[in-house]
């Protein structure tokens, strides 16, 4: 199991894992590359590729243990890893069930719902620029995750982003508030429901909010329906969600 977009293990992954620990589960937590206590450059770099691969070498991994069970493999991811885990259970058979929790799932979409029309033209043409500096060698472009203030550039919008982040700061001082300009870029390329159809016959648990902003439930609803059985869907109410995200740890 991984964690969602710039997030950090200590944002409330470690609990998740404590959970699932508890039921019996051998379970395998790992943090992005570029991010927090992870290897990787350049910092602060989401890179949808490069984290599905690691979900794979994660696999791999755990396949080698002598105290997992290398033929009940599962996945588990939230937010933006939920949509990651969509696709690597798609393509990779070892993967015997898969839990997507809250997905981002068509990131274009949700991106022209969420951002701005001004702040697209300008984040575009700005991530031009950071591409002809990067190619000579200088330093990515930097843009907040999130922001309390709406008219502020960022990549991820909306109050419920902010307060997520914001409130787990404390705890997880290895989370900076800033991508690369590039992340923000390669996200809206991410297009995981393009693989929903091809999970079948491995098992598929979709958890969905029925109010999403960042994660827009219709979109996810509707690739849930593209989905094959063996599929389940857990709905659960927002009032459920933010009862959920309790910072004071």
């Amino acid at each position: 199991m991984a964690h969602g977009f710039s997030a950090v293990k200590g944002q409330y992954l470690d609990r998740y894992a404590e959970a699932f620990a508890g039921a019996r589960f051998a379970v395998l937590v790992y943090g992005h590359r570029n991010f927090g206590d992870g290897e990787g450059i350049p910092r602060q770099e989401v890179d949808p590729a490069l984290q599905k691969r690691c979900y794979r070498d994660a696999i791999t991994y755990v396949s080698t243990r002598a105290d997992v069970d290398g033929t009940r493999i599962g996945i588990w991811g939230s937010s933006f890893s939920g949509g990651n885990v969509l696709e690597v259970a798609a393509v990779d058979r070892r993967v015997k069930c898969v839990v997507s929790q809250l997905p981002q799932i068509n990131l274009y979409q949700s991106a022209l719902r969420r951002t701005r029309a001004d702040h697209v033209t300008a984040l575009l043409g700005r991530s031009r620029r950071t591409a002809r500096n990067a190619s000579s060698g200088g330093t990515p472009d930097i843009l907040p995750a999130t922001s309390v203030d709406p008219a502020e550039p960022r990549a991820m919008a909306g109050a419920d982003s902010h307060a997520f982040y914001a409130g787990t700061a404390a705890f997880a001082p290895q989370w900076r508030n800033e991508v690369t300009l590039r992340s923000a870029e390669r996200s809206r390329e991410n297009e995981p429901a393009e693989y929903i159809t091809r999970i079948s016959p491995t098992p598929l648990l979709m958890i969905e909010a029925d109010a999403g902003t960042l994660t827009a439930t219709d979109l996810c609803l509707r690739a849930y329906e593209d989905a094959l059985p063996p599929k389940q869907l857990a709905m659960i109410s927002r009032g459920t969600l933010r009862s959920m995200r309790n910072t004071s740890r």
